[in-house]
């Protein structure tokens, strides 16, 4: 049967995803509520896409939150890299994929890529996961994972590798303090991966506030819960800044954004 659209009226289509032998592939369109006040698509949107795109993988093989804690072998996510190209805006649409690329050291390697209709990349993103038993909190070695290999690729990707932060000895200053609060927290019940993004962001300084980052590291170290306290510092190097924050039980992120 032919449509016929109104003047004006946008032709909709139906977004593809699939799973592919090694990864999965989503199309997704960004939203106002994904976006800064320039209609740029916000550092903690992009971070949110990497923790759900995760999931979205291994949901589509049977292998959902539940039946990992169950077999008592979940993810935690503990550093990510990203490479913004150039940032999408509000209602682009994105082709994303995300795949492993094996393990180093205790971490699991998992890399996504947006692209544009038109095939460029718009952002490269890099991330770890560490292996934990949910009951004991006991991080596992990647080898101690049973529920599929991981697999490893060579597919090329425009992206620096995650790195350890750590705030520069000299010139830090005090930013204030960060209450964690109710809307920060995930199903798990504490501070969901993404919205430390926003954190970082509004307590940066005015003039990179504006600004579309080139690249942007984050290692998550503790958990950060409901009325903690986080005791954020800075230091700014000529075109990077530095960010941490630190809760009760010691250092909960450590970020870097490049400008």
């Amino acid at each position: 049967m032919e449509i016929i659209l109104k003047e004006g009226v946008r032709n909709l289509e139906a977004f593809e995803q699939k799973l592919e032998e090694n990864g999965y592939f989503r199309q997704e369109e960004f939203i106002f509520a994904d976006c800064d006040r320039n209609k740029r698509v916000r550092v903690s949107s992009l971070l949110s896409r990497a923790a759900a795109y995760a999931g979205y993988d291994y949901d589509a093989r049977g292998l959902t939150h539940e039946k990992l804690y169950e077999m008592r072998e979940v993810f935690l996510l503990s550093r990510v890299a990203m490479r913004i190209h150039d940032c999408p805006r509000y209602r682009e649409r994105m082709d994303i994929s995300t795949w492993e690329n094996g393990t180093k050291g205790a971490h699991m390697q998992r890399f996504y890529e947006m692209r544009d209709p038109a095939g460029t990349v718009r952002v490269a993103i890099k991330s770890d996961w560490i292996l934990v038993d949910p009951q004991t909190r006991h991080i596992l070695r990647p080898a101690s994972f049973t529920a599929r290999p991981i697999h490893t690729s060579d597919r090329p990707i425009d992206c620096p590798d995650t790195r350890k932060i750590l705030l520069p000895a000299q010139g830090a200053e005090e930013l204030g303090q960060r209450r964690i609060v109710w809307s920060d927290l995930d199903g798990n019940g504490h501070v969901y991966s993404g919205n430390y993004g926003d954190i970082v962001w509004d307590a940066l300084p005015a003039d990179l506030q504006d600004r579309a980052p080139r690249e942007f590291f984050i290692n998550y170290s503790k958990e950060a819960t409901l009325g903690e306290e986080l005791r954020l510092l800075g230091v700014r190097e000529q075109d990077a800044y530095y960010m941490e924050g630190v809760g009760p039980q010691g250092t909960c992120f450590t970020a870097l954004c490049r400008f």
